[in-house]
């Protein structure tokens, strides 16, 4: 095809989901047929969490844990969240979900899932809303929400997505959190991840 018959008509728009399955790669490193895809998931959504966007927080400010609880489900939590729809300015992303774009990790690893539940809440009031890959099912419900302001965010990886076998690793002491690129100055917020797989020795770990 030579640039002359190049067109608009030959743009393909995929949709988050679609994009994110098509070519994960872009998005963490890895295809579907490698087996570390589920620990870069991971890694990269406490990574951004870690380093969020100016307009969530300061690098290396926010408080970050992360809980893994089977072979492919963790959660990860920070005590930052944007202002909730209907308390100033909307927030709503992608698809009408309470993932924005300054949550692009977490929203592109939904996309990867059978099941994403999503919770914010801050100034007392709460909203958690369940997706399917990255689409939302019901617009955001209000919750009960706990002390102070966060974002909590709960995968399922869909196994079927993912090479046979493949697992969160077992070496979680070893994970990056900060990223080739980071060149921020330590800060106060630290990173604290949870083995959870065997209830009777749960592992924590705090990282640098």
């Amino acid at each position: 095809m030579t640039a002359e018959e190049y067109s608009a008509a030959n743009i393909e728009v995929l949709e988050l989901d679609e994009s994110v399955r098509k070519r994960p790669g872009m998005y963490f490193g890895f295809g579907l047929g490698d087996p570390r895809l589920p620990t870069q998931i991971l890694t990269v959504v406490v990574c951004h969490a870690f380093h969020p966007a100016n307009a969530v927080g300061p690098d290396h400010r926010p408080r970050v844990v992360a809980e893994v609880t089977g072979a492919l489900t963790f959660t990860v939590t920070d005590d930052h969240a944007e202002t909730l729809p209907d308390s100033g300015e909307p927030t709503l992303g992608y698809r009408d979900s309470l993932l924005t774009v300054t949550r692009w990790s977490s929203a592109a690893a939904a996309a990867l899932t059978t099941r994403t539940v999503v919770e914010i809440w801050r100034d007392g009031r709460g909203l958690r809303q369940e997706l399917a890959g990255a689409q939302p099912l019901s617009p955001p419900v209000p919750f009960v929400p706990p002390g102070g302001s966060g974002t909590r965010v709960a995968f399922a990886l869909d196994p079927a997505l993912l090479a046979p076998g493949a697992a969160v690793t077992a070496d979680l002491a070893a994970l990056d959190v900060h990223g080739h690129y980071c060149e921020a100055e330590p800060g106060t917020g630290p990173v604290v991840i949870r083995d959870l797989r065997d209830p009777a020795a749960p592992i924590t770990h705090r990282l640098p």
